[in-house]
């Protein structure tokens, strides 16, 4: 009731974004000199890990709080979904150089967790379908060398977290090393059982 009877305000409203969607704790109001009162502009979204995501650098991307409050709120869902897909987009463009630019233990400070995580499945997917396209091309040792990288991405991760990290980064580094554990030991079987085709039940 408190929102629908505020949805003019959305310096109001945004105090409950929190109770509207589960990642999110609030959207970054632009105020100040020039912008109407109350604020209706945002350049960014805040969760309720304090992370934080910008909409873009330029004006056009911000989001507007225009019209009706159970409008707007659809819209900002929808943006949500749109600037996470194409954040998305460039992790995963930036995670296929991790052994070229940016390692992973450092590349995943650029992104937001949910993206960091979401990135490295993705890769750990892809890395394991092209493990199993060498072993049937005739390297026997494809799955075992890709186990070799996994332990080293482990041992970067975990040299990390024993560094002085703020609470956030020492969140995702602690998560992504529960990922990379289960990871690991699914890649380890298949060398153990010496799994050789990706189209087995165990992959």
């Amino acid at each position: 009731m408190d929102i629908l009877s505020n949805g003019n305000n959305p310096e109001k409203v945004n105090e409950y974004l929190g109770d509207c969607f589960d990642g999110m704790k609030n959207i970054d109001l632009i105020k100040g000199e020039g912008e109407p009162v109350p604020a209706k502009r945002a350049k960014g979204m805040i969760s309720k890990e304090k992370e934080y995501v910008s909409f873009g650098d330029k004006e056009e991307n911000y989001f507007v709080c225009n019209g009706a409050v159970e409008n707007y709120l659809c819209d900002l869902e929808r943006k949500m979904q749109a600037v996470l897909r194409d954040v998305l987009q460039e992790a995963k463009s930036t995670a296929d150089n991790w052994d070229i630019e940016k390692k992973r233990h450092d590349w995943l400070e650029d992104y937001c967790a949910q993206i960091a995580l979401l990135a490295t499945q993705i890769m750990w997917t892809e890395e394991t379908a092209r493990a199993f396209e060498e072993v049937a091309g005739g390297s026997e040792t494809a799955m075992k060398d890709y186990l070799a990288v996994i332990l080293l991405r482990i041992k970067h991760l975990i040299d990390r977290v024993r560094t002085d990290l703020n609470t956030e980064l020492r969140i995702k580094i602690i998560t992504i090393i529960t990922i990379d554990v289960h990871e690991r030991d699914v890649v380890d079987m298949f060398v153990f059982r010496k799994i050789m085709d990706d189209a087995s039940f165990a992959w």
